[in-house]
């Protein structure tokens, strides 16, 4: 581990994650939270104090940096991994290439976006400059029914930005939900139309979101991406990126919604 995470870490494990337990019971959650907003204790020299690293690895997962040097890790799996080990990971249960049976012992925070309990799973963490946080939706089942809370969608939120994991996302979202998401600056859409939400349905999400930064994700092969891709320009201006990795601030967000897509499937 690098020592300026292992310092931030030391910091954390001190002070410990915080949950709002009001908060997350009654789902309302503004966005930016507190800590998106606080000056990162230390940070690494290659972002600034208002930046985020985001990293396509593939599939649906994503990496995610903190200026202060914490790492998440979307739809953590046993598949695609990316190539350092995160402080927090995130995972959904739809197929086994959104979760692993054996996370890495070295990931201090493992968030599952099911309650194996039963019930809606509930996730607000703060740790240093970044706070992780979840909105529980349904899944299709193996037999063609729902079941209630199965997955989420996990926001995170650092240097003042809330990017949104839509998961495997299965269902257009109500009004409770969008309130609960809150306002949401880049957004990373699985968008092969069939295993998850259809593409009218995903289009009616993003339009309901509005966010200025939306990336494909979770698409397979070409030919599923620009069925997507197609819809999109409808809408939204669509542009290509020819890295995997992206810097972001609030500063250099598109004034208006455009769709970015980043090599990977």
């Amino acid at each position: 581990m690098r020592p300026l995470a292992a310092l931030l870490l030391s910091i954390a494990a001190t002070l410990g994650p915080t949950v709002d337990p009001a908060a997350a019971e009654t789902g309302e959650q503004a966005c930016p939270g507190l800590v998106a907003a606080v000056p990162p204790l230390v940070r690494p020299a290659a972002l600034a104090r208002n930046e985020v690293g985001l990293t396509f690895v593939g599939h649906a997962t994503w990496l995610i940096e903190s200026a202060g040097g914490l790492r998440v890790a979307t739809d953590y799996n046993d598949y695609v991994r990316p190539a350092v080990t995160p402080e927090i990971a995130t995972m959904n249960r739809a197929p086994s290439t959104h979760f692993s049976f054996l996370p890495d012992s070295a990931i201090r925070y493992v968030l599952k976006g099911w309650n194996p309990g039963g019930g809606p799973a509930r996730h607000d963490l703060q740790v240093a400059d970044v706070r992780v946080r979840n909105v529980p939706t349904n899944i299709r089942d193996w037999s063609g029914g729902t079941e209630a809370d199965g997955n989420s969608i996990f926001v995170v939120e650092t240097a003042d930005l809330c990017i949104a994991h839509l998961g495997h996302l299965h269902h257009t979202l109500n009004t409770e939900q969008l309130k609960a998401l809150g306002r949401i600056d880049v957004m990373l859409v699985p968008v092969d139309g069939s295993y998850t939400l259809d593409t009218e349905g995903m289009m009616e999400v993003l339009q309901n979101l509005g966010s200025p930064l939306m990336l494909p994700m979770h698409y397979f092969n070409p030919s599923t991406l620009n069925r997507f891709l197609a819809k999109a320009r409808e809408r939204w201006p669509v542009e290509f990126s020819s890295t995997a990795t992206l810097t972001l601030s609030r500063e250099t967000l598109p004034k208006a919604p455009k769709v970015l897509v980043l090599p990977g499937r």
